[in-house]
């Protein structure tokens, strides 16, 4: 049963537990207890609660905090309802209705994709495939939506149909998951395919199917979607002998140039592309209504009038600088979030430049420059705009930029919460403003709502400029298998920007023999290698040579531009009573480390234990990145927070009490590392005791007989635990002679039983490491393969044996030259009747194939772990000694992985010279599923 489903249940049996009296005084459930009763956050109680509203399952009852009752009691109990807040409310659509008569710009910008939309819908027989293109936050989605409601309103979708949305961004790089959602699977299909499953052509059937960020779609999906606009017709995932059959107009959508990202044959079969324009090409008078019809949205989930002086007006309008009507939308469910705070006891709501932020409030000096803008305001604004409930302005349709919760019902409780607690009004909206912040932040960047900058940046760089940085984007993207901060485009093209304008003005670079600088690009060799590689672009785009000190400084650059590792980094908070105690530990950390996943929370003696806890709570929610938080504190009510804050935040959380300068340090050290887990690091710092004198002593190295008398192991996982899970085994008996440890025990194991198989080494041995081709997730520290065989293994098992599980190494970055050099080693001190020099080339060139056709990126792990593998499987064939299939897995042979495997195997055979048997290409196929497993977890 779904979670909404058991709500609902829940608050149908408590609102039969009341009288018709109580329901008419208000009784009922409040979204607090539900939150509690469930164990979830409450914006998730809050979606859900209303989400049941908004199906007519629930009604709200009037009153703070807001209650919810069965909607069958309310009516019949004469109960005082509160008006859905969901939506606005939507006059039924009949089929003469025109939904598109009230989209603001209808006989002005909007006129000619409205035209355009309503042929394509009531093109005979069966409408017309579409392409909606515009920048983003420029309305597609809702687009698509009005599109469906008129093609609804028209009588062409029968019954409950719903429009079925797919981001193709989501399966950007892996056709084969890209085609089971789609297309849906057959029993068998793939590992883990238990049953047969639907795909979403089938549930738009009769419908329509929007598919959004379509230039995300690889050529194949491509592929797939326009042989299925031909036909009709569409195979399931695993099933190629049965054809199904759908009836579904197709909806596109783009940000960018259709011609450049999308084949030609993709295009030719949608006839009808449909442009809308950005908040800039917008007429004046559009730009006003935009603002009227969000201020009326947030005004009827408030119930409330909301006016706006002239001047308010103004500055959003001139606040959207790319972002187009999401940006306003964006900012205007923050300025009013904002209002209502401070005007909750008040039955209207006044807007003025004093309830703006900074960045809105700059939308007046963006305007002040345009004066026939500005003229047009004139004429078009009244000093106050007043806006009331129930305009019906648009039928309220679901977009991209629409919040899952009800932000005004969070505002609500929690400044109802905090009055109870006697908190003054002053501290209540200082907490609840960094709620504001924090949800919407986290709602934004979770969805990838993120604006294009390229028409501001135009504004100030020349577009030439940009269009070198975004191939120099792409070559760094390729050379350096990373990713990278969102503002590279910005960074980078403002620094050629700079070097041309001082090349053009014939000034000397000032560039200085700067030794740090040489030192760090000697430490950064594939970054300097992009670096000339820049040098050479900008020769060939601007007949200009760059000196070689500033390929030095474009290396530093294009390392800093690297994509930083907090995401999924432990977050710290340090809490301590007093004035600045907090504050001096984290600064003495941040100047030392340079950390920026950790704050601090001051309290003062005076500061009572509730506001103390608002303030730890918000500093939670602020460095979460999804690993969890590490609370650090002195002493008192402080080390209990922990249970309360995961109940309200849903973020986990571990406390350590007895603070000190010494301990945030350590933690901070720890937190370094990308895969620290939570639950390890708290253990492994309930003991640390300083970094005094005794340290040397507690840190010699350790017997490999744990304190409870289990042996202790390390365990190497391939794919068939012989092999190259027996080469890692020989190399880290190796480095432990070195070490002196020999005694310690490495397990080599196949991951085709891997699970069962751990869970008996569990028992018997105590694991201080796992090595291979996948992390077993098990809670001990996960060495991967690449690292192991780079050379590092020695210092990585040093600091095991020294009982430091979150020492400072990490995954390397290798590129394809270390990546070959390991494999040929490998294969060269391995196997007897395998030439590195014969097998290198076409084992390369496999591993390519496969990651081309079932990983859809670059994977130096998958590389080498395939490569090892591959030489022991020729090594097998040529002596006749090949593996053998588990007897429960003989339905391998139906896996649609494995046929197309077998298919990519024929060239290797033919250079070779070989016959792989399918027992071996069994082995090969989970390699490639355990990859693929990784790489979408």
């Amino acid at each position: 049963m779904k979670r909404i489903e058991k709500i609902y249940l829940f608050v149908s049996k408590e609102s039969k537990k009341l009288s018709s009296e109580a329901i008419n005084s208000g009784a009922g459930v409040t979204t607090q207890e539900v939150a509690e009763t469930f164990g979830i956050q409450r914006t998730n109680a809050s979606k859900d609660l209303n989400e049941l509203v908004k199906d007519g399952l629930l009604a709200k009852l009037d009153g703070r905090p807001v209650r919810y009752i069965e909607s069958g009691l309310a009516s019949s109990s004469g109960g005082q309802l509160k008006r859905k807040t969901a939506a606005v409310p939507v006059t039924p659509l009949n089929e003469h209705t025109d939904i598109f008569q009230k989209v603001i710009g209808g006989k002005g910008s909007m006129k000619v994709p409205i035209e355009q939309a309503k042929a394509a819908i009531l093109y005979p027989p069966k409408g017309l495939n579409c392409l909606i293109t515009g920048a983003t936050g420029s309305g597609k989605t809702h687009f698509a939506h009005l599109m469906f409601e008129f093609a609804k309103s028209k009588g062409l979708i029968k019954g409950a149909q719903e429009l079925v949305v797919f981001n193709c961004a989501d399966y950007a790089h892996n056709s084969e998951l890209l085609m089971s959602h789609l297309f849906g699977y057959a029993m068998g299909a793939f590992t883990g395919a238990t049953k047969e499953k639907e795909g979403l052509i089938a549930k738009a059937d009769g419908g329509m199917l929007f598919l959004d960020e379509i230039h995300r779609l690889p050529p194949e999906g491509q592929e797939m979607i326009f042989y299925f606009m031909d036909h009709g017709k569409y195979n399931r995932l695993g099933e190629t002998a049965k054809e199904a059959q759908a009836d579904v107009r197709i909806i596109c959508a783009t940000s960018e140039d259709a011609s450049s990202y999308l084949l030609s044959t993709f295009v030719r079969r949608i006839p009808i592309s449909i442009h809308l324009p950005s908040f800039n090409q917008r007429q004046t008078k559009e730009k006003i209504d935009l603002v009227k019809l969000m201020v009326g949205i947030e005004a009827e989930r408030i119930q409330r009038k909301i006016s706006l002086t002239e001047d308010v007006v103004k500055a959003l309008i001139g606040s959207v600088t790319y972002g187009n009507v999401g940006q306003l939308k964006s900012n205007i469910q923050l300025i009013c979030a904002r209002s209502f705070l401070s005007h909750m006891d008040q039955d209207d709501i006044l807007i003025t430049l004093d309830d703006l932020t900074e960045e809105v409030k700059m939308g007046l000096s963006q305007l002040a420059n345009d004066r026939q803008i500005l003229g047009e305001l004139a004429q078009g604004l009244e000093p106050i705009m007043e806006v009331y409930p129930d305009q019906k302005l648009l039928p309220h349709l679901v977009d991209s930029y629409e919040l899952p919760f009800n932000l005004y019902e969070i505002i609500d409780e929690k400044a109802a919460l905090l009055k109870d607690d006697g908190i003054d009004q002053e501290s209540i909206n200082q907490f609840i403003m960094a709620d504001i912040n924090v949800h919407l932040k986290s709602f934004y960047k979770n969805h990838g709502l993120t604006f294009d900058i390229e028409n501001k940046l135009a504004e100030i760089v020349d577009q030439k400029v940009i269009d070198l940085t975004k191939k120099i984007y792409e070559v760094a993207k390729l050379k350096l298998n990373d990713s990278f901060q969102v503002n590279f485009i910005y960074a980078m093209s403002l620094h050629i920007s700079s070097f041309l304008k001082r090349h053009q003005l014939n000034q000397q670079v000032e560039i200085s023999s700067n030794d740090s600088i040489r030192k760090m690009v000697k430490e950064y060799p594939a970054e300097y290698e992009v670096a000339l590689d820049i040098k050479d672009l900008i020769l060939t785009d601007y007949r200009i040579e760059i000196p070689l000190e500033e390929v030095e400084y474009l290396t530093v650059l294009l390392v800093s531009l690297k994509k930083e590792k907090d995401a999924g980094r432990i977050g710290i908070v340090v809490a301590a009573h007093g004035n600045s105690t907090a504050t001096s530990m984290v600064q003495v950390v941040k100047q030392l480390f340079g950390s920026n996943n950790l704050m601090a929370v001051d309290m003062p003696v005076e500061m009572k234990p509730r506001v103390a806890l608002e303030s730890i709570i918000n500093a939670v929610e602020q460095v979460d990145n999804g690993s969890g938080v590490i609370l650090l504190v002195d002493m008192g009510s402080l080390g209990t927070f922990g249970e309360e804050i995961h109940r309200r935040t849903g973020v986990h959380v571990r406390t350590i009490d007895m603070v000190t300068t010494a301990l945030v340090l350590e933690v901070a050290r720890k937190t370094e590392l990308l895969d620290t887990d939570l639950d390890q690091l708290f253990h492994s710092l309930k003991n640390f005791r300083g970094y005094g004198n005794g340290l040397v002593e507690e840190m010699e190295t350790p017997e490999p007989v744990s304190q409870s008398g289990v042996k202790q192991a390390i365990v190497a996982i391939c794919a068939s635990g012989q092999g190259t899970a027996k080469r890692m085994k020989e190399i880290i008996e190796t480095y432990l002679a070195e070490v002196g440890e020999e005694a310690l025990e490495v397990l080599p194991i196949s991951i085709i039983d891997m699970t069962t198989v751990l869970a008996q080494i569990q028992k018997t041995y105590q694991l201080i490491a796992v090595t291979g081709i996948v992390d077993p997730k098990i809670g001990v520290r996960y060495i991967p393969m690449e690292l192991l065989f780079s050379g590092e293994a020695k210092a990585i098992l040093q600091e095991l044996l020294m009982d430091a599980e979150m020492a400072s190494f990490e995954p390397v970055a290798l590129d394809d030259d270390q990546t070959w050099k390991i494999c040929y080693e490998y294969l060269s001190s391995t196997f007897m009747f395998v030439n590195p020099e014969k097998v290198m080339t076409p084992f390369w060139t496999f591993a390519e194939t496969l990651k081309e056709r079932f990983l859809g990126a670059t994977n130096q792990a998958f590389t080498i772990n395939l490569i090892m593998h591959l030489g022991g499987m020729v090594e097998r064939i040529l002596t006749g000694d090949c593996l053998s299939l588990p007897d429960d897995e003989q339905a391998v042979y139906q896996l649609a992985h494995f046929t197309q495997l077998k298919t990519c195997s024929e060239e290797l055979e033919a250079d070779l010279f070989i016959k792989i048997p399918d027992e071996e290409l069994y082995y090969l196929l989970q390699i490639i599923n355990n990859t693929l497993e990784e790489q979408f977890e």
